[in-house]
């Protein structure tokens, strides 16, 4: 039997988490879960999990695992806010001790930051089994976006994160640091390798020409019609489009709190003697220069 998947989209970012099921035991596994940020004020809410909340006790679900597909720039992940109250294992790519020690040089961090993965309960390496219920998941390495990037499959049910968006959307940046364009050209080709008729729930999806956001599409789909990278595109053709692309794109919105977050598993940094957790913005370090 395949497993369930309820999509739930946040609209000010764009992104698509998951609750994924086993239909005949009830263990689920949420994918990328989000936490409000407002980054005028700072603020963080809770809204956007808690409908995950909503719809697992509804459901009668019993989670096992909070799994992100890796340390994203664009959204703060709700990972220990949804643990405190629904249970799981987070994990994460072990790729994840790269960007922690990259970033940690970046944003200053202090030694109060280890970058050697504790903040999440387990590292996922390639190959490894994930069983929900009667369902066997696999981790399959996708990096080149970033170098922690994995992607879940659940049955016939793959979660690529954003090494793949819808076919009008093509495919993710790779001009962060540990980015590899020839890298994602070759794990998107592991993904094309999966039979065509998997089903493939993407992380973001950016509504391109005013459309209605969209999460679903298949392998087969990606194949034919993924606007940068269909079947049979050359590697170099690939690397070429992608890296001119990547060199006009801007540097996302969330990036300095997400990333500074996710790292960490979403957690916030420790307080300081006012009680108040602090972020730090490096300065003339990342983007373009103005």
């Amino acid at each position: 039997m395949p497993p369930t998947v309820t999509p739930f989209h946040h609209a000010p970012t764009g992104t698509w988490s998951y609750v994924v099921a086993d239909p005949a035991t009830g263990e689920a596994a949420v994918v990328d879960p989000v936490l409000d940020f407002d980054w005028r004020s700072g603020r963080t809410g809770t809204a956007a999990a808690d409908l995950l909340l909503a719809h697992i006790e509804a459901a009668g679900l019993r989670v096992r695992w909070i799994l992100e597909t890796h340390a994203h720039a664009d959204h703060v992940s709700s990972a220990p806010y949804l643990q405190s109250r629904a249970g799981g294992v987070i994990a994460i790519g072990r790729g994840i001790l790269a960007v922690q020690a990259t970033f940690k040089r970046i944003f200053g961090l202090g030694d109060e930051f280890v970058p050697d993965g504790r903040q999440f309960d387990r590292l996922l390496d390639h190959g490894d089994r994930l069983e929900l219920g009667a369902i066997e998941g696999r981790v399959i390495a996708t990096p080149g976006h970033t170098s922690d990037s994995v992607s879940y499959l659940f049955g016939d049910a793959l979660f690529p994160g954003d090494t793949i968006f819808m076919p009008d959307g093509g495919t993710a940046r790779c001009d962060f640091p540990g980015g590899d364009a020839a890298q994602l050209y070759r794990s998107v080709q592991s993904l094309y390798a999966l039979p065509p008729e998997t089903r493939v729930f993407v992380c973001h999806d950016y509504a391109p020409g005013g459309r209605e956001p969209l999460c679903e599409t298949t392998i087969a789909a990606q194949r034919s019609s993924n606007i940068h990278l269909r079947a049979g595109t050359a590697e170099a053709e690939f690397v070429a489009m992608r890296c001119a692309r990547d060199a006009t794109l801007d540097v996302p919105n969330l990036i300095v709190p997400s990333v500074q977050l996710n790292i960490r598993a979403g957690r916030m940094p420790p307080p300081d003697p006012d009680g108040v957790s602090y972020l730090r913005v490096p300065l003339d370090v990342l983007g373009r220069p103005l």
